[in-house]
């Protein structure tokens, strides 16, 4: 697929126009929100609420839902379950605010499903890696990775204990857990690198890295696993507005991360400058990760 990036000035934010010579996905590019009611919201962490929708989906772990809330705004949510559609959300904005207070029985929109997915490798140990609150697309990854007969181990990091995101779902599946905080209060204090790095883990050869989790991770993780000579795919965050591929909002280099990725190979992402260092924010104007 041929991307032509091209900037452009204006008010002094240099805005990222990519040019495509492959037709977009036309059986979503104007598909129109589903609405559905909340069955139940659960109290994951003190900033993360799962909501249970009453409506189900086919997707691939790790492609993603544009989720809207009328009056308020949409934003792109990843998958945390299928039959029932399930996303376990951050509240870092006005918009994850809004949808923090909702209960169940409200209703919200959502379409989708959106984006490039996690593609198992067979033959591979299967290192689910997660930081922050990108632990929700790869519990339903490690459930793929078991069904299909994949020896699966899953690292999380947080900031302190009472955030590592889904640590008790990940028991209940019976993979072994590399878990970090960075004060110590639980598992290895450092970097969920750190863990890794400190788990026999680190000797394997035929190994796959699945991560999502904030960008310096990444890039960490891209790093490692370059230094290990293991595979790995990185599931990769950006603002997003249409959600395939119109408005270059997501625009990483010469990639668009809504159809591009959000998963994206280590070849992917080799050599792009944007890659841990800037972001875009809603103008379109970059700023420092």
């Amino acid at each position: 697929m041929l991307l032509q990036p091209r900037g452009y000035s204006i008010a002094g934010a240099t805005i990222a126009v990519v040019h495509r010579s492959a037709p977009l996905p036309t059986d979503v590019a104007f598909e129109l929100p589903r609405m559905a009611r909340i069955v139940e919201v659960i109290r994951e962490t003190p900033s993360v609420k799962t909501f249970v929708l009453d409506s189900a989906i086919d997707a691939q772990p790790g492609q993603f839902i544009m989720l809207w809330l009328p009056g308020v705004d949409e934003k792109p949510m990843s998958i945390a379950g299928m039959r029932p559609l399930t996303i376990s959300v951050a509240k870092v904005g006005p918009m994850t605010t809004a949808l923090h207070a909702l209960r169940a029985g409200d209703m919200v929109g959502w379409r989708g499903p959106f984006g490039r997915p996690f593609r198992l490798e067979p033959g591979q140990h299967a290192l689910l890696v997660a930081g922050g609150y990108g632990s929700a697309p790869l519990y339903v990854l490690a459930q793929a990775a078991l069904a299909a007969g994949l020896e699966v181990t899953v690292a999380i990091g947080a900031r302190v204990a009472d955030e590592l995101l889904y640590a008790d779902k990940f028991e209940r599946l019976g993979v072994p857990l590399l878990l970090s905080t960075n004060d110590g209060s639980r598992g290895v204090q450092g970097f969920v690198t750190d863990a890794i790095l400190q788990s026999p883990i680190s000797n394997l050869q035929s190994l796959t890295v699945y991560a999502c989790g904030p960008e310096p991770m990444l890039v960490a993780l891209h790093k490692l696993c370059r230094a290990h000579g293991w595979h790995g795919q990185l599931s990769v965050e950006r603002y997003m507005k249409c959600g395939f591929g119109i408005c270059g909002q997501c625009a990483l280099d010469d990639l668009l991360v809504c159809v591009d990725g959000p998963v994206m190979t280590l070849d992917q992402l080799e050599g792009k400058h944007d890659f841990g260092r800037w972001h875009r924010g809603p103008t379109g104007r970059k700023f420092e990760i």
